[in-house]
């Protein structure tokens, strides 16, 4: 079983852009194991005789048209507001494909 280290909570909040305090540091080390802690869990139980369950309530799906809500859209200054960095209307990304 893994730890979860204060430098890998740390690494994931900066990969979410999400600020975090150290006292937060240690609490969500703690969470992160915990969660864990229970998938290893569900991992060790057998499963092999039980069919697999995609819907359990009988209730189907109300499908709507597919229409634009303008009322609920972002302007696109908005939507760039909390941007790391833009260029000409669009969100920059770092790549993440390997080129090689």
């Amino acid at each position: 079983m893994s730890t979860i280290t204060p430098q890998q909570v740390k690494h994931i909040a900066n990969l979410a852009n999400i600020p975090v305090t150290e006292g937060e540091v240690t609490d969500l080390a703690d969470a992160f194991e915990e969660t864990l802690d229970v998938v290893a869990n569900l991992q060790s139980v057998d499963t092999s005789k039980v069919e697999p369950t995609h819907q359990v309530t009988g209730l189907e799906n109300v499908l709507r048209e597919d229409v634009v809500d303008e009322a609920h859209m972002f302007t696109q200054a908005e939507a760039l507001a909390n941007a790391k960095e833009t260029h000409e209307g669009f969100i920059v990304v770092p790549i993440i494909i390997d080129q090689e």
